[in-house]
């Protein structure tokens, strides 16, 4: 990300990232519902938005193999990147990189059409039925924040809002893995009704294979279809089904799946949401009163991330809310703490809560067709201007509304890259400014000094959202009217220090560790702009901190009231699909940091009292 912020762009960005991004190839011939493969007269026609009656698309056949089989062109360049042109080492890699890409995270859809994905809820005996179900699985990107159902879920429901019926959704299911409908329906006829989602491809194929020794067929066309079949479709896509279930029951046993989150995602309460019953929460005695501590990191990390951090926090419920409770952005994150629950308060004034309060310009432009109410979490990485360009393209070549398919193409690259319309068929990504109101900061909050709008857009990315951890924090502002002294650790721009001084709570001493020093300088800039009187000490490693530091600043000036921060994700989050080792990961591991410097505080502290 160093000198672009596109994933079109640049093929090697790194996604630096806390929350959860699909990366996907944005394709140029994208608007079909699914790919099959259908014969006309002498001609063969590919129904992936292109028609030839001669030739695939210009791409080499090795590559086309895969793509025909449903893969995206990315992660093909990335694992013959990895492997060579061996055909069966690159099945596997993309295997792998679909098996983790079924995982139900906080991740936006891009593509108008559903693959197939294998739910972490599969059993032996009710496969069939579950793997359906995965299309009702909440996505990060739903535009409604009164609905936590997303539009996925309304794409697969018929005229009279009802769910479609077991057979209508293995029929959807099989034209999503690109067999044609006619052909599945055959299928599901002669096969049964209890026929299970293998049996009915196995006789597809068996169909179409028969298909291509047909005396009947011309000549001419049988070459193709014979070529097709063994090579692009198949058995190759039998043998991929099968190695897709195969990993998915690899992958429970590991225990590689997300955890399941509270629906709606409002912690212990927020103030948008009533809680249908009082919350209470007993916390060990231990961990009562200062000093207070307060841990952050995203909620969907893989499974037994958050019970690992439960143990080594002292077995505390972490508190799960979606930022889209207090912002027009969605920020899902879990934070486990000792804070009081009771008496908290929002910021004032009320940020903007829909995408039309907070960007009132956009308005305007914006298509009845584009219901978004609520933008999805923002990112370090932006949409290029090659792809709002594709997008210029295709919607203004209807007077009136789009048909369908470029609709759901066009909100599935505008939900993904949180794309606005900023005039008529144009939309543009966030400027730095507006992702800065939009997670609470003040204005110019990254700007200048020397930092260029890619750290902008790094360093708001990986950042808190302040009018959330602000309603958290609310509550010490009358237990310390005279100010605290703060450990804030892994600090980035200082999303706690601002929540805290918006509240109205005097910084006193802040001890701030953070590595980067492009965040550094942005602390230190607003710490002097808004002439805070207290003392401002910069730490650049955490893993330096020692407990001898650590017990001069104590000595110095009487302890820590908070101890404040949210380790790195970066081995936690679903963009991550390279080293999403958890806790165990080289940067998701510095969370033991943070567990090692509170046992400190809490010691040197209690040793210091007496």
């Amino acid at each position: 990300m160093d000198k672009k912020l596109s994933v079109e762009d640049n093929d090697d960005i790194d996604w630096d990232t806390e929350d959860e991004l699909e990366i996907q190839e944005i394709q140029d011939t994208v608007f079909s519902s699914s790919t099959d493969l259908r014969t006309t007269g002498k001609h063969v026609v590919f129904c992936d938005g292109e028609a030839s009656s001669s030739s695939v698309p210009f791409r080499s056949k090795f590559i086309q193999q895969f793509v025909v089989m449903g893969f995206p062109e990315e992660s093909i360049a990335k694992a013959i990147e990895q492997n060579g042109e061996n055909s069966d080492l690159v099945l596997d890699a993309l295997l792998t990189f679909k098996a983790l890409d079924d995982s139900p995270e906080e991740q936006p859809s891009t593509s108008p059409q559903l693959e197939p994905s294998i739910s972490s809820d599969d059993s032996t005996s009710e496969y069939n039925e579950n793997v359906l179900d995965d299309v009702y699985e909440e996505d990060s990107w739903s535009s409604d924040s009164d609905n936590c159902i997303n539009s996925v879920k309304r794409c697969y429901m018929n005229d009279e809002g009802n769910s479609l019926s077991g057979k209508e959704k293995t029929l959807l299911f099989l034209e999503n893995m690109g067999y044609p409908e006619e052909e599945a329906s055959i299928a599901m006829k002669r096969c049964g009704p209890e026929a299970s989602l293998p049996e009915l491809v196995d006789f597809i194929c068996a169909a179409q294979m028969a298909r291509a020794e047909d005396p009947y067929l011309p000549e001419d066309v049988k070459p193709k279809l014979k070529h097709i079949l063994n090579d692009f479709g198949g058995y190759k896509k039998r043998k991929m089904y099968n190695e897709l279930c195969k990993r998915k029951k690899q992958r429970e046993i590991t225990g590689e799946e997300t955890i399941r989150l509270p629906i709606p995602m409002i912690g212990f309460g927020v103030p948008t949401e009533s809680v249908p019953t009082m919350v209470q929460r007993i916390l060990p005695e231990k961990t009562i009163g200062p000093p207070f501590f307060y841990y952050e990191n995203v909620a969907l990390a893989p499974k037994g991330t958050w019970d690992t951090i439960k143990s080594h926090l002292y077995e505390i419920e972490p508190e799960f809310v979606d930022s889209k409770y207090f912002s027009a952005t969605q920020r899902k994150r879990g934070y486990l703490h000792n804070l009081p629950i009771e008496n908290r308060f929002p910021l004032f004034p009320l940020p903007p809560r829909t995408i039309h309060e907070a960007l009132p310009l956009s308005k305007r432009w914006w298509p009845s067709w584009d219901t978004r109410k609520k933008l999805n979490c923002l990112q370090t990485a932006i949409g290029s201007a090659r792809l709002t360009d594709k997008i210029r393209k295709a919607v203004e070549k209807y007077d009136n509304e789009p048909p369908m398919e470029v609709q759901k193409y066009v909100l599935g690259q505008c939900k993904k890259w949180n794309l606005v319309w900023v005039g008529r068929n144009k939309v543009a990504p966030l400027e730095p400014d507006e992702v800065e109101m939009l997670l609470g900061f003040p204005k110019n909050h990254t700007r200048g000094g020397g930092i260029s709008r890619t750290d902008r857009y790094k360093s708001l990315g990986n950042s808190f959202q302040v009018d959330t951890v602000a309603y958290h924090l609310s509550v010490l502002k009358d237990l310390f009217p005279d100010g605290m002294n703060v450990l804030s650790l892994f600090s980035g721009i200082g999303g706690a220090e601002v929540a805290l001084y918006r509240l109205g709570i005097r910084l006193n001493n802040v001890v701030s560790v953070e590595k980067s020093e492009v965040n550094r300088n942005i602390v230190r800039s607003w710490w002097e702009q808004t002439s805070q009187r207290g003392n401002l000490i910069h730490f650049d490693d955490v893993q330096l901190l020692s407990r001898a530091r650590l017990e001069k600043f104590i000595g110095s000036f009487g302890g820590f009231d908070l101890i404040i921060g949210g380790s790195p994700c970066n081995n936690l989050a679903g963009s991550n699909r390279v080293s999403r080792d958890g806790l165990e990961g080289r940067e998701s591991a510095l969370f033991f940091d943070y567990v090692r410097i509170l046992d400190d505080v809490k010691s040197l502290m209690s040793r210091h009292r007496r």
